[in-house]
């Protein structure tokens, strides 16, 4: 059997909204629509090479054919996760902590974990220490506030911690302050790994529990908060609803919580997403990240962050089939509903862009996920669920430019009085 010819349309006519999310016309850039099979089962007509009017509806892939999808993805030629020759700082030690690539205040550690198959895995620790804070110490008249519980901080995709207001802030609302590089991410990547990869997002409840085993024994009996930022918003969801009673909240930075598109790109796509990651775990999706989120976040741009770039590359690592399933398993549990037990608070953009263009308005605008469509799912996660909108942010609401995040951290202080113990 030949493998039915995919679909091309252009999204033609003006910009248009469809809830909290602009969609821009692309004029050129070809974006796969499904499969439109002919009277043969197959679509013969040539792909369009321009404008193609308005887009038009297409059917999902019909799972007869998944079997010949798998056949061109079986050809396809993987490509090195991080450049082979460029360079990181070294990894922290595993048997103390060590002042972190970071600085201002912030110490690291590495904590082993069990091989997979790669090889050797870890996670590592971040915490951030005020006496050893270069900008605290030399403050006249700062007080230490009293520490009476922890916050634990974990990234996204494609990500590792390097927001260095996150501590101090937290110390000033009475929290010590920790962060996780998760196995595959940041300090945690080797070289031998695929970057980011996991087939099952529970696979991180081992480093979230070493990483509170450490909590544990320098802050005991404290309560503990968990934050996290898209993806990690997904994850520490998932976690909370399986370890009932074991933190005291949640703090949801932009979670990615469903599908770009809503549940309906996600069902008509699980089917051979799922088959692919059954036969070929390891291979490529294609990348669609242009670097713009980047731009808005970096301080080379438009963005006020110094990033290590093998850790936070312009275009996001690349993504794999087996990782991909994972995360829409989890979209599809959110869908049907978590039962977590504590407080959770959940920090949007008012705003989405999705373009294959620049465009301006992208530096005060989620342009990864459709917020209205995670607002919307965040109620799904617990009973108690505040859901703050953030003018002018952008996917990492805590990454906006200085007013905007101001906004967001008031946010933060207030639910954290109200509901943290």
């Amino acid at each position: 059997m030949r493998l039915g010819r995919v679909s091309w349309t252009d999204i033609g006519g003006p910009p248009r909204r469809c809830g909290g999310v602009r969609w821009v016309p692309s004029f050129g850039a070809p974006v796969a629509s499904g499969w439109r099979p002919g009277r043969a089962g197959r679509d013969d007509s040539p792909l369009p090479t321009g404008h193609d009017g308005p887009m038009r509806r297409r059917g999902p892939a019909p799972l007869a054919r998944v079997g010949e999808a798998i056949e061109v993805i079986r050809d396809a030629r993987l490509a090195p996760d991080v450049d082979p020759d460029a360079e990181w700082p070294d990894p922290p030690p595993t048997d103390r902590w060590e002042t972190d690539v970071l600085g201002r205040g912030h110490e690291a550690l590495t904590l082993p974990l069990a091989d997979d198959f790669e090889g050797e895995v870890v996670t590592t620790l971040v915490r951030y220490r005020p006496e050893i804070d270069p900008g605290r110490v030399t403050m006249p008249g700062v007080v230490t506030p009293r520490v009476r519980r922890v916050v634990l901080y974990l990234h996204g995709w494609s990500d590792y911690f390097f927001n260095h207001e996150l501590g101090p802030f937290w110390l000033d609302n009475e929290a010590a302050f920790y962060a996780i590089d998760l196995r595959k991410y940041g300090r945690s990547l080797r070289r031998h790994q695929s970057a980011g990869y996991v087939d099952r997002l529970e696979t991180y409840a081992e480093d979230i529990e070493a990483a509170l085993a450490v909590v544990a024994q320098e802050h005991p009996g404290l309560p503990v908060t968990l934050m996290a930022h898209s993806t990690g918003g997904l994850t520490v969801s998932l976690w909370a609803h399986h370890n009932p009673g074991r933190v005291t909240g949640l703090v949801l930075v932009s979670p990615w919580l469903e599908t770009q598109g809503s549940s309906v790109v996600r069902t008509l796509s699980t089917p051979l997403v799922t088959e692919l990651a059954k036969n070929f775990p390891l291979r490529l999706t294609p990348q669609i990240d242009l670097g713009f989120y980047n731009r808005t976040i970096s301080d080379l741009h438009d963005g006020e962050w110094s990033l290590v770039a093998p850790w936070r590359p312009s275009r996001s690592f690349p993504a794999r089939y087996g990782w991909l399933a994972a995360v829409l398993r989890g979209h599809a549990r959110v869908a049907k509903g978590l039962d977590v037990d504590v407080p959770v608070l959940v920090l949007r953009s008012q705003k989405s862009l999705i373009s294959p263009v620049w465009d301006d308005a992208m530096t005060t605008s989620d342009i990864v996920i459709e917020v209205d469509v995670i607002a919307e799912r965040a109620l799904r996660i617990a009973r108690n669920v505040t859901v703050a909108t953030v003018p002018d942010a952008i996917h990492d609401v805590l990454l906006s430019k200085r007013p905007v995040r101001d906004v967001a951290y008031a946010h933060i202080g207030r639910w954290a009085a109200g509901y943290l113990p």
